[in-house]
């Protein structure tokens, strides 16, 4: 159960009583956010900007915030992987929902729901989707383990999904358990038109929990093999990633929109990688910012 109040050691704030890592409040913060991994990726989205009316910056974590065609947006950067989601996610709720200065739920108002758009990169695991294309998630699978430390509310996963993956992976017991969560169908409608739909698997790392084998091997040889011969509700498996479970997982639990749309830039079935996708981020962060300010 949720609760009214919180100590200063569990809701960490700055110094000027802003959320401690993405260092931002309510009313600095949009509705609508976008999240990129790299830091370097937000000034991308400043050709769209005609004002930026906040801006922070603490570590991997940099926030703007301002109009872009008369409508509030804000972007952040994460950084790598799903313990920095768990980070960002969990303080872009409590800045939208608490009264982060004085610890408390913020009462006055009703729940707060966000629009979180994740705009990354990813690999892919389908002969036909190569690289310089775009994938939208409308399924995730988390490798990752994260949401497993949460008294989650079942009922909002896809346990079904769980269950056929488990029994088609059989994965080593060892490994964390996955869990499977489906992304904003509202957001999918709204912004993934004319992309590649599929499932998106989230690793807790780029090199063996991707199936790539440099000095140590994976403790699953043909992790990707078997990833690649699932399938749920009509889709595939499409791309692998690092953080889309953790967003789609915290946004089910916590009554948010979260949709993650990747640019593939590996390929591992054929082996290639796009080295400069400069122009194509830029491009698809120009679509997704139309497509989202239009509604």
């Amino acid at each position: 159960m949720q609760k009214d109040s919180y100590e200063s050691s569990e809701l960490v704030l700055s110094p000027d009583g802003r959320l401690y890592h993405i260092h931002a409040v309510g009313e600095e913060l949009a509705d609508d956010i976008f999240l990129v991994g790299d830091p370097g990726r937000v000034d991308m989205f400043r050709d769209f900007f005609e004002t930026v009316d906040y801006e922070s910056s603490n570590r991997e974590m940099r926030l703007l915030t301002g109009l872009c065609r008369g409508h509030r947006v804000s972007v952040l950067s994460t950084g790598m992987g799903c313990d920095n989601i768990d980070i960002v996610m969990t303080e872009l709720d409590a800045a939208a929902n608490l009264v982060a200065h004085r610890g408390e739920v913020d009462a006055s108002h009703p729940h707060r729901s966000l629009n979180i758009v994740r705009i990354g990169t990813c690999g892919s695991l389908c002969a036909q989707v190569g690289t310089g294309s775009v994938v939208a998630s409308a399924y995730a699978v988390g490798l990752d383990g994260l949401m497993n430390y949460y008294a989650c509310d079942n009922s909002l996963f896809e346990e079904d999904m769980l269950a056929a993956f488990e029994a088609h992976m059989g994965l080593p017991a060892g490994q964390a358990r996955p869990y499977c969560v489906r992304g904003s169908e509202a957001l999918l409608r709204r912004m993934a038109e004319g992309m590649h739909k599929g499932i998106t698997v989230t690793a807790p790392g780029f090199y063996g929990p991707q199936g790539r084998n440099i000095r140590l091997r994976p403790a699953v040889a043909d992790l990707n093999e078997r990833l690649m011969a699932f399938g749920w509700n009509g889709l595939s498996v499409t791309n692998l990633e690092m953080e889309t479970s953790a967003i789609y997982g915290f946004a089910r639990q916590l009554g948010h929109q979260a949709l993650t749309v990747c640019l593939v830039i590996a390929n591992r079935v054929d082996g290639t990688f796009l080295n400069d996708y400069h122009d194509q981020m830029h491009a698809l962060i120009d679509k997704l910012m139309s497509r989202l300010v239009a509604s």
